[in-house]
């Protein structure tokens, strides 16, 4: 094939583009972000960067478009013909490229929400909170709905997992370009100078590109904290109340913010980073102790700045706004117990009492971060009341808006996160837990790993009388096999504090995870509620009980079809000994944020659990990239936090249990033979000898683990002989890089093909929310696979066999998928979605083609190039910003 003219070139980029039918205010931003790129490129690259750049970009998007193997040989040979040194310039220069473009998309995100506003009638039914309780109560009545909203509960829960692949300086610069692009966007309307703003992006894409992309080091456990920290400090804080504010605003119209509200604060946020030892050696006690401080520093310097801004500004006379005796009291104490401050703040406010009680709060509030233990705030609680005195002042005044605008936001926030901001989750391997005990009860010598094991204890102790209890005390065992593990964590305790000390307030959350435990599970909880501590914990907290569902390692131990029936009827079995037994069932969701490991668009797999295992509360992981992808920006925040809560809500809908109860009967039969046909089919596959080496020839799972992504090791062993050592999230993002993401899909074509049926399949489709979630999710995983790139990986290989097995799978599951779906092409259901996965594609192809130069040369060689490396380091975190997903 010749090679294109630079005219032909420029209309085949034209064309293409077009094509995509991308919405003009995006493309706009593309092209200019884009722009700014080339013209950095140009200035701080080296000669002849840009036209390498752009050389093999027509390249895989001729590639991409005509689909002829002479077109993708062309792009793979200009890959092939960089200097090792130019190679890594191009990958840099994709990646940054990937950046720029998730940013404009996120950019017009935020705009549609903006224009939106956040209004029921423009906002599809069910997808918002507002819309959601009207469904709800056109079928139980206002008052069943309006209790049930009252008693939600979403909480998220973030993890350290390593699947974060960018710098935080990486993330920082493109957080910065965001606002930049806000402000250019304000330039364009208002007619500022447009020059300026582009000025100032070409800075900072400058800045980006001269920024290494690569960590130099793995992060501290510490380090990840901080990083979590920082989504708190810029959205969380202020987008959680203003979604209470937003849907109290839509239930009650003109009257919100003129009585109380009729949202109650249904956001808890909960935090393994610093808490997850599994597996974790650099998690320690210590480590847990820091990260409990370092987070009620952040919530604690929130509330003070709140409390005293909101002091400032309540300037209401006590003519106007009389105090109520109980306001005259409270004053008369906080004066006694800060009298030189009470005495100033009063020559600052007079005659304001409400202002005065407020800026003192606030004085409280910066004395509970100090540790000033004379004027400190024993709990939250403490806070509350002190807080709640003012508001029922200003209602006894008759200043009910002075009562539920930003004082009422103060108390949302205290509410929701506590002086503890995120309740720090502890999980540890149960093995661990028995291994410390023989040896404790053997009255040996404690070894290293048993004091370690004990000090945790200690410090969940330390905690819950440091920041109240509501701090620390879930304690997950994870790969709970019986009810002598969960067991084990309260003799722990009490070996722990001694037989006369008070052993902390435990929660203990068994965590089911392979296809067995999940199976075993209703047996392991009816025996456990039987145990004396156990059960006593039971009864004090009004027979709530919290019970975590494993989607990684199940999907690898069974496969991804098999591992989503079994934990529907896992949640379905659970629920129903939950409610013979007069138990209040939270399920806690370990979910990745890859499709092989759980992920997904939420609200639609809430929508499809099994009758009365959501009734209400949800909680769920959120890991790596998804936590800045849903939390970076306040707008997508809210809306992500908006859209899931509704799901939560409408999951209880009497229509909606029964129609995932009646399909899921009616298609039990389905259900059956996709299990078995697509569990054998697994089996073929991962216990085929050999398989787990080659596995780590064909995708650049070994080099994973040199990335400095997380503190978290990538595998249990030393060795890849064995999958059961190998983590979930290598064995998903290896997959992910070789571009054939197997652990999204792999089974299903075999599954499908074993029920045959295509007219029942379809219906099913139409009808079985269960299944309808698995096939979108299916098909959105096989829309970034790419099946002539993944030949080249599974062609580095010396297994035919496990190669052909794998293209004939995900050939045959592809036709499934557009069969089921009725449309031509994979996502054609969903063309936003597919708009932007094809946008992508080829500019993740010419990454992926540099992946394989890099491998290709590792793999051949004697001694492991350190150049070579670095490319294909380089190309993984690109790659992972162009799929948008990496474990």
């Amino acid at each position: 094939m010749r090679e294109l003219t630079q005219t032909e070139a420029i209309d085949l980029v034209g064309r293409y583009e077009a094509e995509q039918e991308i919405p003009e205010q995006m493309r706009s931003d593309v092209r200019m972000l884009g722009a700014l790129l080339g013209k950095v490129l140009r200035e701080s690259g080296s000669p002849g960067l840009f036209e390498d750049v752009e050389s093999l970009r027509v390249a895989t998007i001729q590639a991409y478009t005509d689909e002829s193997d002479e077109a993708f040989a062309r792009a793979a040979a200009i890959a092939d013909s960089f200097t090792i040194a130019r190679a890594d310039e191009v990958a840099r220069a994709f990646t940054a490229y990937f950046h720029l473009v998730n940013l404009a998309e996120e950019h017009q995100r935020v705009r549609i929400l903006r224009e939106r506003d956040g209004r029921p009638d423009r906002e599809e039914a069910g997808d918002s909170i507002a819309a959601a309780f009207v469904h709800l109560a056109a079928e139980v009545g206002d008052d069943t709905a309006l209790a049930r909203l009252q008693a939600l509960r979403f909480h998220p829960v973030f993890t350290a997992h390593p699947t974060e692949a960018r710098r935080r300086a990486v993330s920082s610069s493109i957080r910065r370009l965001a606002v930049l692009l806000e402000e250019h966007d304000a330039s364009l309307r208002n007619g500022a100078d447009q020059r300026r703003a582009e000025r100032r992006m070409l800075e900072e894409i400058d800045t980006l590109w001269r920024t290494a992309p690569l960590r130099p080091e793995k992060p501290a456990p510490t380090d990840e904290v901080r990083a979590v920290m920082a989504i708190f400090d810029e959205t969380l804080y202020t987008a959680v109340p203003h979604v209470y504010r937003r849907v109290d605003d839509a239930l009650q119209g003109p009257a919100a913010g003129g009585r109380a509200p009729v949202v109650r604060p249904f956001v808890r946020v909960g935090s393994w980073v610093g808490g997850d030892r599994d597996g974790n050696p650099f998690v320690t006690a210590s480590v847990t102790r820091k990260a409990a401080g370092i987070a009620s520093e952040h919530v604690l310097l929130g509330l003070e700045r709140t409390a005293a801004r909101i002091g400032r500004t309540l300037t209401l006379d006590a003519s106007t706004t009389p105090p109520s005796a109980a306001l005259t009291a409270l004053w008369q104490r906080l004066k006694d117990a800060d009298e030189d401050a009470a005495t100033e703040i009063a020559k600052r406010s007079p005659n304001e009492p409400h202002r005065r009680i407020l800026l003192l709060v606030a004085r409280k509030i910066a004395a509970t971060r100090t540790r000033d233990a004379d004027l400190a705030y024993r709990d939250p609680e403490q806070l509350i009341a002190d807080l709640r005195v003012v508001q029922d002042s200003l209602i006894a005044a008759r200043a009910p808006r002075q009562a539920y605008g930003h004082l009422q936001q103060l108390m949302w926030q205290v509410e929701s996160f506590g002086f503890h901001l995120a309740e720090l989750e502890v999980r540890q391997h149960s093995a661990v837990h028995a291994k410390v005990l023989a040896e404790l009860d053997a009255g040996a010598p404690r070894s290293e790993l048993a004091e370690e094991v004990l000090e945790v204890f200690r410090t969940i102790v330390f905690l819950q009388e440091r920041y109240g209890p509501r701090a620390a005390g879930r304690y997950i065992v994870s790969f709970t096999q019986s009810a002598e593990d969960l067991a084990n964590v309260h003799r722990l305790a009490r070996y722990a504090v001694g037989p006369d000390g008070t052993p902390p307030v435990l929660d203990v959350i068994p965590l089911f995870e392979t296809f067995a435990d999940l199976q075993a599970g209703p047996a392991i909880l009816a025996e456990i509620v039987q145990h004396p501590l156990f059960a006593a914990r039971l009864d004090a907290t009004g027979r709530r009980l919290e019970v975590m569902l494993g989607y990684s390692d199940s999907s690898k131990d069974v496969g991804p079809v098999a591992a989503n029936l079994a934990l529907y009827d896992a949640q379905a079995q659970i629920s129903a000994w939950a409610r013979e037994n007069a138990i209040e069932l939270t399920l806690f969701h370990g979910r990745g944020g890859a499709l092989g490991r759980g992920g997904g668009p939420a609200n639609s797999a809430i929508l499809a659990q099994p009758p009365h295992s959501v009734d209400g509360r949800f909680k769920l992981t959120e890991q790596g990239e998804v936590i800045f992808a849903r939390y970076g920006d306040p707008a997508i925040a809210m809306r992500h936090i908006d859209q899931v809560a509704a799901a939560v809500l409408l999951a209880s809908a009497p229509s909606i249990e029964r129609r995932n109860s009646e399909a899921a009967e009616r298609y039990a039969d389905v259900a059956a033979a996709m299990d078995a046909a697509s569990r054998a089919r697994f089996f073929e596959l991962v216990k085929a000898p050999g398989f787990a080496p080659w596995f780590a020839q064909v995708t650049p799972m070994e080099e994973l683990g040199l990335l400095a992504l997380g503190s978290r090791p990538a595998r249990r062993g030393l060795s890849v002989e064995s999958l059961e050592d190998l983590r979930a999230i290598p064995w998903v993002f290896a997959w992910t890089q070789a571009r054939i993401n197997l652990a999204g899909w792999f089974g299903l074509g075999t599954a499908l093909d074993a029920v045959g049926d295509e007219e029942r399949l379809v219906r099913a489709y139409g009808e079985w929310p269960l299944f309808r979630t698995l096939i979108d999710n299916v098909a959105m995983s096989l829309a970034k696979a790419d099946d002539r790139i993944a030949r080249h990986y599974l062609s580095l290989g010396d297994r035919d066999d496990l190669a052909t097995l794998v293209s004939d799978e995900m050939a045959l599951t592809r036709s499934w998928v557009v069969r089921l779906t009725g449309g031509t092409e994979l996502l054609g259901n969903k063309p936003v979605l597919q708009r932007a996965v094809k946008m992508r594609s080829p500019y993740v192809d010419a990454l992926s083609l540099l992946q394989l130069r890099a491998l290709r040369g590792l793999r051949s060689a004697e001694e492991v190039d350190p150049d070579l490396q670095r490319l294909l380091l380089l190309s993984v975190s690109g790659v992972a910003a162009g799929l948008q997903n990496t474990g």
